[in-house]
């Protein structure tokens, strides 16, 4: 059972990543990750609402007629995000000013309905909760790894706080849309030479 646990996180976080690897789920990953703490709060944003709604949707799959499990799935998604909503309306405003109608958005997000229906809507709940805790850290890692590029690129700070030399100048290019496209560009790129030496390092050995 631990290794099927595992297995179901680590699947999430590197092997069908859903940034690095799919390329789905795209438009919030290019339009808020302008800065590490944007990328870093619509990933914890996402990562709550997957591990919750496959949770939920796990422990009600037997109750569920077949014919309706998409709109009940959406209505439990859709529960999760307006409590995400509220929660950063009332406690972080400005986070929630920049990301806007992102956070609705979280609701027809294809990973969080596809979890939904290709894994949570099949498995046992220990096994659904896995799975979308490490689909909702390989995004959130996503959104870091490229809001934190684009920070320090653009502004040449990281969390607000300089982290450049005093003479460096900023690459405006980085915090506008052709900067999300050049640093994803290159992200994947790099994954994907990851990938590939990790699979002939197997192959050979």
């Amino acid at each position: 059972m631990v290794f099927n646990l595992v297995k179901d996180f680590w699947n999430g976080v590197w092997d069908e990543n859903t940034i690095f690897k799919l390329q789905i789920g795209m438009c919030p990953t290019l339009a808020v990750t302008t800065s590490a703490q944007n990328g870093l709060a619509m990933g914890l944003a996402t990562t709550f609402v997957l591990v919750c709604a496959s949770t939920l949707v796990s422990i009600v799959r037997k109750l569920v007629p077949k014919e309706v499990r998409i709109p009940v799935y959406i209505v439990i998604i859709a529960t999760f995000v307006t409590i995400v909503d509220l929660f950063l309306k009332a406690g972080f405003p400005d986070i929630h000013a920049v990301l806007g109608i992102f956070i609705p958005l979280i609701v027809v997000n294809c990973v969080i309905l596809a979890r939904a229906e290709a894994f949570a809507g099949k498995m046992p709940v220990h096994r659904a909760a896995s799975d979308a805790f490490g689909f909702g850290i390989g995004f959130m890692v996503a959104l870091l790894v490229l809001g934190s590029i684009r920070e320090i690129l653009g502004m040449g700070t990281w969390f607000g706080m300089q982290v450049m030399p005093a003479n460096f100048v900023p690459w405006s290019i980085m915090v506008l849309p052709p900067g999300a496209f050049i640093s994803l560009g290159f992200v994947v790129g790099a994954v994907n030479l990851i990938s590939r030496r990790s699979a002939a390092g197997s192959r050979s050995s």
